[in-house]
């Protein structure tokens, strides 16, 4: 029985009302808990339970029941108000599972499990519902079925803006490097094959206790033994790796070890791991990118005249085209949409956040990528960027404008800045810009508009959206309709 199956026969998910009782009582368990990670959850399921209560009607209850007492008749196991999957349900369950998933926990997984389960049991072509289904099988190390669920994600979009090809290429090569590391271990250890019958976990002991007394010749067939089982037996990824991790680790430290033949399996071993992580890469270089500092961008934007197109539908149906590629140098966000007699059709600098992929092939002077976390920044830019198409690309130095160079710590902005609020504060700070123009900001209120991959995601509520409106009024010197002008 697979990890998979041993946790959905504990938390069966597939009918929709079952669901959500089951986050009802979930939200009960996390009261109190100081967990970063948890208390977003929470904050996630809260937002789920008021969706529920006020889209759910039966007849035992006349009227739509708050998230409190959601909770209150989910916890007491009272009845509960019946569903249907309506858009905005399944909305606020994909972000729920993405927060369980997140937090990475047993209790939370199998919460994510039972709604992964429900959504794709109610929208069986749900493309988020599938993407959410293979990032659960990969973290429950599930590979092969992950790469089933990543490849139906793929069958039903066109637009892969979340980088799935890249990372079913990574788990594929990971996967052909593992099973020739465990074919050399085999070879190299021709012994382990007595031990690979028997109960990993035993034989994994057993060669522990030889190595602990000094007798590597018995330790070794019994560690291959236990792995090669292991392989056998498609145990869950991380369980092979740790042990894989700690046989390497013994076997470098035992004296007059045969270094060419442990050069060989640390390279299997260290392309395998790098592959999960990051993907296949092909050109290191990226074509060549010529990197810019901080002081490098300022010299590029100086003396210019600068636009900062917004993707909503204001400028959809704004028909500023020619006028926004009058402009020195046109700046887009994200999964900017391009449709040469609304938006203009260059771009010159495409300022994008590090999680979504769309657009990065998209050919651009300068692209700058932005992400709070320098690890999580650099796997993106190792993953996502396209050989040749940018000339530049912004350094560490330009990664977080907002929070590095202006040192506003959460005391001063609690939010996380937007894509566009970096961008904006940057120009701003860097002054040296005649004009610098907002085109068709509004703050989302006619809507976004996006390329279509990128149109079902949620507006989250992790920015400061009030905040960024007051901070460009206060500095505006000309507001219309379509242009809000700071310089």
């Amino acid at each position: 029985m697979t990890t998979v199956q041993k946790r959905r026969a504990r938390a069966r998910g597939g009918e929709l009302d079952d669901c959500l009782r089951a986050c009802a009582v979930h939200s009960g368990k996390l009261v109190g808990s100081i967990d970063r990670r948890r208390v977003e959850l929470a904050e996630q399921l809260r937002k789920l339970l008021v969706v529920w209560g006020t889209t759910s009607t039966t007849a035992a209850v006349p009227a739509p029941a708050g998230a409190t007492a959601l909770l209150k008749r989910a916890v007491k196991g009272a009845p509960t108000p019946s569903a249907s999957l309506g858009n905005e349900l399944l909305d606020a369950l994909l972000a729920v599972a993405n927060k369980a998933l997140e937090c990475g926990y047993d209790d939370e997984l199998n919460l994510a499990l039972v709604i992964s389960d429900t959504v794709l049991a109610q929208r069986k072509n749900s493309r988020a519902g599938w993407r959410l289904r293979a990032r659960l099988l990969e973290t429950l190390g599930e590979e092969t079925e992950a790469l089933q669920a990543y490849e139906r994600y793929l069958g039903l979009t066109d637009d892969d803006g979340f980088g799935v090809r890249a990372r079913i290429a990574g788990l594929k090569v990971a996967a052909d490097r593992e099973r020739e590391l465990f074919a050399l271990l085999e070879r190299q250890v021709p012994r382990a094959r007595d031990f690979a019958r028997g109960f990993a976990t035993d034989v994994w002991a057993e060669g522990l206790a030889a190595h602990a007394v000094g007798d590597w010749t018995e330790a070794e067939p019994r560690l291959v033994g236990a792995l090669l089982s292991l392989a056998a037996d498609q145990a869950p990824v991380q369980d092979r790796q740790d042990l894989l991790s700690q046989y390497l680790d013994l076997r470098t430290a035992v004296p007059g070890v045969d270094l060419p033949a442990l050069t060989e399996a640390v390279a299997l071993y260290a392309e395998q791991r790098r592959s999960r992580m990051r993907g296949p890469v092909t050109d290191p270089t990226v074509g060549g990118v010529q990197w810019i500092t901080l002081g490098e961008f300022r010299n590029q934007i100086a003396g210019k005249s600068i636009a900062l197109i917004a993707n909503s539908g204001r400028v959809g149906a704004g028909s500023m085209g020619a006028e926004i590629d009058a402009y020195d140098l046109v700046v887009r966000f994200n999964s900017y949409r391009i449709d040469p007699k609304n938006t203009g059709s260059r771009t010159d600098i495409h300022a994008t956040i590090h999680k979504h992929g769309f657009n990065w092939d998209q050919h651009v002077t300068t692209r700058l990528v932005f992400g709070g976390i320098s690890g999580d920044w650099k796997y993106s830019l190792r993953n996502r960027l396209v050989p040749g198409a940018q000339t530049y690309l912004g350094d560490e130095s330009l990664r977080w404008p907002v929070r590095n160079i202006g040192k506003l710590g959460n005391d001063v902005w609690s939010g996380i800045p937007t894509t566009g609020f970096n961008m904006l504060w940057l120009l701003d700070f860097l002054d040296v810009s005649p004009t610098l123009d907002l085109i068709g900001f509004d703050f989302y209120e006619s809507g976004a508009y996006r390329v279509a991959g990128a149109m079902k995601l949620a507006i989250t509520s992790v920015h400061e959206y009030t905040s960024e409106k007051e901070w460009v009024m206060q500095r505006a010197q000309s507001v219309t309709d379509m242009r809000i002008s700071l310089r």
